[in-house]
């Protein structure tokens, strides 16, 4: 007996930025392409991205930027389409736009232009858009795959998880992306909040978070040296020169966010709190003034007068000593201010979700799992996780790209 043929050509489960890319690029040459998201409207989370203006890409977008058990799995998706192509498709919809600032590309005007873009060009390729559809499974039959809904069993040739991570929540996410892996025989490297505050000890809070709304350009890593170990060693996570947030809990801003991506429990964090400049050398000077007064007037050239009290206040508690080796001791905990993080703010506030989908189950080219043919796996619930500033909507729309070139050659 002949077997039936399947419904659809391909169904992409997520109507997020890479499940809206790969579901158009796809339909441009695929007859049958369905596209389902459990919300009530595509891409609510690009909506609030860049405070609600999208920054949807970054010029300077490569692998390096990018975190992953497997650092070389990106290369070829972002090479293939890089943030020019990207570009190209954003002005031929006339979506004006500008560079905030380390090639970051916001829309100056709203998301809800990348959205409709997407929405239009799914349109235009004939993609099936279903909002309001949760999915419970994903298993292989005769004709390929079926997918589980709350509405019906539907039949595809091919399936693409763009279902995303755990981060944000209350705008749907939920961990069926992991779950279908899983139930596949693939392993998920343990998902974790991402680009995400950090938040202080009870000790560290008492010290610093009445200062909430106080922020500094500092250049930020996260330390490899873990608490209650004497392991220093060369620190070789990368630094980022942003700004520092305290808030009423913790710390925040972009340089936050970015250490958060590499930062593990019980590890340190540090700032360095006047980058590039020897903040106390006057103090050496013949006749200068050594007390705590003179080291306050040049803190308050750096920073804000009440942060500059509280961490006069904060180093001297301890004692003065205002000989050459206790000056050279100051400015060295200028530059390596380090505490220890409590914990996070947690995917309700987390921007991505580090970890995901083992890349080494999955073909780099094609975004195609290398246990189950047919099965695609894209964006943010692969363990591919970007820098904070358009990196992750570019590995959205590259690997949206790679699957959708993967699935039309079959």
């Amino acid at each position: 007996m002949a077997l039936s043929e399947p419904t659809y050509d391909v169904i992409v489960l997520g109507a997020g930025a890479a499940g809206m890319m790969c579901a158009f690029e796809a339909g441009r040459r695929l007859q049958r392409v369905l596209l389902l998201d459990n919300g009530e409207k595509p891409g609510r989370k690009i909506l609030i991205s860049g405070g609600g203006r999208c920054n949807f890409t970054n010029t300077g977008a490569r692998a390096e930027n990018f975190l992953s058990s497997n650092p070389h799995y990106a290369k070829s998706a972002l090479a293939r389409y890089t943030p020019a192509d990207f570009i190209m498709l954003v002005k031929k919809h006339g979506i004006k736009f500008h560079e905030k600032t380390l090639g970051q590309l916001f829309c100056d005007d709203s998301a809800r232009l990348i959205v409709a873009m997407l929405e239009r060009e799914c349109a235009e390729a004939g993609v099936t858009t279903r909002c309001g559809v949760s999915v419970s499974a994903v298993r292989r039959n005769a004709a390929g795959f079926s997918v589980e809904t709350n509405a019906s069993s539907l039949d595809a040739a091919s399936v693409v998880i763009a279902t995303g991570g755990l981060s944000i929540p209350k705008l749907g996410a939920t961990g069926i992306g992991y779950e279908i892996a899983r139930s596949s025989g693939h392993k998920v490297v343990d998902p974790r909040a991402a680009l995400v505050p950090l938040l202080f000890s009870p000790a560290d809070r008492e010290q610093w978070c009445d200062l909430t709304g106080l922020s500094a350009e500092v250049v930020a890593t996260a330390v490899e040296k873990t608490k209650g170990t004497k392991r220093e060693g060369k620190n070789t996570q990368p630094t980022f020169r942003e700004k520092l947030l305290i808030t009423h809990r913790g710390v925040s801003g972009p340089a936050v966010l970015q250490v958060s991506s590499y930062w593990r429990p019980g590890q340190a964090v540090g700032f360095d709190l006047a980058p590039g400049k020897e903040v106390l050398a006057t103090m050496y000077e013949r006749n200068a003034r050594r007390d705590s007064g003179a080291l306050l007037a040049l803190l308050r050239g750096l920073f804000p007068s009440r942060f500059a009290e509280r961490w006069v206040s904060a180093q001297l508690a301890g004692g003065e000593d205002w000989s050459n080796s206790g000056l050279a001791q100051l400015e060295a905990a200028l530059h390596a201010w380090t505490f220890y993080p409590a914990g996070t703010e947690g995917f309700a506030k987390a921007e991505v979700t580090a970890g995901g989908v083992d890349t080494n189950e999955l073909n780099a080219k094609t975004m195609e799992s290398r246990r189950v043919p047919g099965l695609y796996f894209i964006g943010e619930v692969v363990d591919v996780t970007g820098w904070l500033g358009g990196y992750n909507f570019q590995w959205a729309w590259a690997s949206a790209v790679a699957a959708a070139d993967a699935l039309v050659s079959k």
